[in-house]
């Protein structure tokens, strides 16, 4: 199958018409992962965003209020697109791996990569990788233990037959799924000490942060129904933020299989897509 979304910004509350539109990008829930450099962070932290440069020179870097802390291969890069979209949320571009990788620079290099908001915007960040990191739940906390936080979860057999086929894509020798699911394939013994299967056993790594964070403060949002139902996804996502409904059913487009075809972004009226277009 294939997802398309196309965002276009047409104005922004009717006053920043003429922005160019991004590039077309796929809607998968098992996006591969963004390894950018700490020092492409530090240049285009939010380079993605349609208004980016609308803010480049406004507001004030802080850290983030809320953090899409997981999963790998669920569809987070997918959510976090939808949301950078909306005015009031400023998201970085690349993965920081702040409470994973780097948390030995502190939080003042941290927030310095953040992009600047203004007065009643939310700052965000996404490392799907902090889910499942034994220290991350702390580590944000002492951040700040308003924090709130996002999982992406996705029907965990799926979620690792998709992290394996993007590792098989890099290294072809590796041995095959099977054998690395099964301890014993004859009595169907799982391994569960395989990272693709480890990070699908979402209840034991959420015992970790209902330690530090309760659990009205996290929302799992299903990487299945991001691409079923994606408004309906996505206004549990703004309510859950407490933003106002921007992005709705009128921002999404099926074929006439269901299918989600494109994904066009416009502030104010969305525009007619042609009946050519959904066949």
């Amino acid at each position: 199958m294939l997802f398309l979304w196309l965002y276009m910004f047409y104005s922004c509350a009717g006053s920043c018409a003429g922005l160019a539109a991004p590039p077309l990008l796929p809607l998968l829930p098992g996006e591969p992962s963004e390894e950018s450099s700490l020092e492409e962070q530090r240049a285009a932290p939010d380079a993605g965003s349609p208004i980016s440069s609308f803010f480049n020179s406004s507001g004030t870097k802080r850290l983030p209020q809320a953090i899409i802390i997981g999963v790998k291969k669920g569809g987070t890069r997918a959510l976090l697109e939808f949301l950078r979209v909306h005015p009031d949320v400023r998201a970085v571009g690349a993965e920081p791996h702040f409470f994973d990788r780097n948390y030995e620079r502190g939080l003042a290099w941290y927030r310095e990569l953040m992009p600047r908001t203004l007065e009643g915007q939310i700052t965000m960040e996404k490392t799907p990788s902090y889910f499942v990191t034994k220290e991350a739940p702390a580590r944000i906390s002492s951040m700040c233990k308003g924090t709130k936080l996002i999982v992406v979860v996705r029907d965990p057999v799926t979620r690792a037959i998709s992290d394996y086929t993007q590792t098989l894509s890099k290294k072809p020798d590796i041995p095959t799924f099977e054998s690395l699911t099964f301890k014993n394939r004859t009595t169907g013994l799982i391994d569960t000490s395989w990272s693709a299967i480890q990070i699908g056993i979402y209840a034991k790594h959420l015992e970790n942060w209902l330690l530090h964070f309760p659990i009205g403060q996290i929302l799992f949002v299903s990487g299945e129904r991001l691409i079923s139902d994606p408004a309906g996804e996505l206004g549990r996502v703004q309510d859950f933020l407490g933003l106002k409904r921007i992005i709705t059913d009128k921002h999404f487009y099926f074929n006439k299989t269901g299918n989600l075809l494109l994904f066009c972004f416009f502030v104010n009226n969305p525009p007619q897509i042609p009946k050519s277009m959904g066949n």
